[in-house]
């Protein structure tokens, strides 16, 4: 049984910021943080599967592309990286690049990242405050500038870079149309609510993500069966016996943590190593009404934009 406030693990990056308040009070004006991971606090435990990021971008990323589980191992990786986005803050103008325009041929591939042509055939689109971006491993994407991205991932760091914005690091062009997905975007998925509190993100072979939101002065109890990593993203509680606030983060593993949420209510995002929503993840002590069964799913507007509705934008139909 394992609960733990998360440590946080700074890495700077050229493209990176210098304030990242208020998920964080590690930036300053000599070093431009790009990165923020999340490790156990138990320093000598076995690597979880997933890895929990913030990204802090200031310019636009490399273009690039993450293997799957198959093509890793035949390098000697453990696994390969399907990842998902939720945007935390978003300037005007905000894009993300997430698949192509059209669909090539691997020799087209080939000559579009030799030439620099690629940058003109990813599909870039709006990335605005809740918006969450699915990338299955295979898809080609970057994040553009002026975003805090929260990131779930598989544990890699594997990454086939195919076009850099003029920076001077390696591109992996043999390595990236071996496993790159030729096609363009699919068709969009919507968020959907399990409970009042709970809403699914993301379900995918290797995880769950979810927005929990709590009401003010609630008590309700997290029942953690697998792997599970959170963010608190607004509002504030005591979470077993962490005082969690934005930014906090922890890890839970066949635990349980009751959650006595503070006077501004509380939103975590969750995720954990699963293929569907656990049915007993959150339990209300306060015995109100119960709010919808999880079975009884209900698929959000895609024009909604009030906090409990958000748009998932999504490459795969995983969900």
């Amino acid at each position: 049984m394992t609960f733990e406030h998360a440590d946080v693990r700074t890495s700077s990056k050229p493209w990176g910021s210098h304030d990242l308040r208020p998920w964080n009070r590690s930036g300053n004006s000599e070093t431009a943080i790009g990165e923020l991971s999340f490790d156990r606090a138990e320093t000598h435990a076995a690597d979880p599967a997933l890895l929990l990021k913030l990204l802090f971008t200031k310019q636009t990323l490399s273009i690039q592309v993450h293997p799957d589980d198959a093509f890793a191992q035949t390098m000697g990786m453990a696994n390969g990286k399907t990842e998902a986005w939720y945007v935390l803050s978003a300037e005007d103008g905000a894009q993300v690049a997430i698949g192509l325009k059209r669909t090539l041929t691997r020799q087209e591939l080939r000559s579009a990242i030799a030439d620099g042509s690629i940058a003109d055939l990813v599909k870039w689109q709006a990335a605005e405050v809740g918006d969450v971006f699915f990338i299955p491993a295979g898809t080609i994407h970057a994040i553009g500038a002026g975003l805090v991205i929260a990131e779930i991932q598989q544990r890699s760091d594997t990454t086939f870079r195919l076009f850099d914005h003029g920076r001077s690091r390696e591109l992996h062009i043999d390595q990236a149309v071996e496993v790159a997905d030729l096609e363009p975007a699919k068709t969009d998925r919507m968020p959907m609510h399990l409970t009042v509190e709970r809403m699914k993100l993301v379900s995918c072979a290797f995880f769950v993500m979810e927005r929990i939101d709590l009401p003010p002065d609630a008590n309700w109890e997290l029942q953690a069966q697998h792997e599970t990593w959170g963010l608190v993203t607004a509002g504030g509680a005591t979470i077993g016996s962490m005082h969690a606030g934005v930014g906090d983060a922890f890890f839970a593993e066949a635990d349980r943590a009751v959650i006595k949420v503070g006077r501004h209510g509380l939103t975590i995002l969750l995720a954990y190593a699963d293929s569907a929503p656990q049915p007993g993840l959150l339990r209300d002590l306060d015995d109100r009404k119960p709010g919808p069964a999880i079975h009884d799913l209900v698929q959000v507007g895609a024009s909604s934009r009030k906090p409990a509705s958000l748009p998932l934008r999504s490459m795969e139909g995983h969900l």
